[in-house]
This record gives C-alpha cells, sequence and structure tokens, in this order.
C-alpha cells in the first residue's frame, strides 16, 4: 500500500482573488468577524474579571448591613428605656403643671373641714377634685359642701354618695365632687 497523501481543499483560490470584488467582500467580513469575536471576548472576559470586583462589593455590603443591624439591635433597649423616661417625664411635667392648684386645693379643704369628719381618699383627676370620707354627723357633711362652694377656687360641689358604714352603723361613708375654677375665672 502506498503511503496516501492528504488533501488540502483551500476554497479561496491563491492568485489575484483579492483584487476581484468577492475576494474584497470576502476578505472584509473574515476581518470583520475577527474582529468582532475579538471584541466579544474582550466583552466576556471584562465581565468575568468584573464579577470578581462586584463580589466583593456584595459581600462588602453585606457585611456593613450587618454592622448596621446589630447597632440598631443594640440600641433598641436604649430607645425603649429612653421612650419610658419620656412617658414619666411628661406625666411628671403634667403634674406638677397643676402643682400650684393642688396645694391650695388641699390648704382650702383642710382648712374647711369640720373637727368630726375624717377624709380617707382625696383624688385629683384633670380639673377635678374626689373627696371620700367618714363623719358622725350629716350636717358636717354639709357644712363641708357650704365650706367648698364659697372657696374661690371650687366650682360644682356635690355629693354623689353617701351610706352607712358597713363596719360602723354610727358613721356615714359619703363621696363628693367638685371642679376647680378655671385659671381665667379666679
Amino acid at each position: 500500500m502506498s503511503a496516501q497523501t492528504g488533501n488540502q481543499i483551500n476554497l479561496l483560490p491563491e492568485a489575484n482573488f483579492e483584487d476581484t470584488t468577492t475576494g474584497r467582500i470576502l476578505s472584509w467580513i473574515l476581518s470583520t468577524f475577527r474582529i468582532i469575536v475579538i471584541v466579544t471576548e474582550i466583552i466576556v472576559m471584562i465581565a468575568f474579571l468584573s464579577r470578581f470586583w462586584l463580589d466583593a462589593q456584595n459581600t462588602d455590603l453585606n457585611d456593613d448591613i450587618e454592622r448596621s443591624v446589630a447597632v440598631l439591635n443594640s440600641s433598641k433597649n436604649f430607645e425603649k428605656e429612653f421612650e419610658y423616661i419620656q412617658k414619666k417625664l411628661e406625666i411628671f411635667s403634667e403634674l406638677t403643671k397643676n402643682q400650684g392648684i393642688y396645694t391650695d386645693a388641699l390648704h382650702q379643704l383642710v382648712s374647711y373641714l369640720p373637727p368630726d369628719l375624717y377624709l380617707t381618699t382625696v383624688t385629683f383627676k384633670g380639673s377635678s377634685l374626689l373627696i371620700e370620707g367618714s363623719t358622725s354627723n350629716e350636717i358636717s357633711i354639709q357644712q363641708l359642701i357650704v365650706n367648698l362652694s364659697s372657696a374661690e377656687i371650687f366650682s360644682e360641689v356635690s355629693l354623689n354618695e353617701l351610706a352607712t358604714n358597713p363596719k360602723d352603723a354610727n358613721l356615714f361613708d359619703f363621696k363628693l365632687a367638685t371642679s376647680f375654677l378655671e385659671k381665667e375665672e379666679i
């Protein structure tokens, strides 16, 4: 057997083919496609290499988010305590705002108490005063109502409840309610 020689097929003629119109077009197409392939490979390489940069950015952002969440969680207890103290301060400032009128009301109330009348509860509720007490004489309750009505800081004194004390039948339990006069009225 004889050795086979490799036959090569060349579709492009070698002689003066580039001088023809078809040759120039074919040469241009081949060179253009080479450039397109090279540019595409460059774009793919840039995308591949930028992946590392984007992954590093993503990791950094995730770390920043975790740190921020940790800071927010650590300050959450402080914020709750701060809001709690703020509410307490609002209540305190509301109470101290009317402290003068409450002090005057207590002084007036004590000065107008009949000797046989005992108070069990004095409650300040906004612009009103609730008084609970006991006495052995109904006239003492009436005297307290008249005295409070004549005071310059009270208005609308009313007897809300009058009952016999369940522990001692000789005592009367009572509940009075009165409102403070507005500052413009005083």
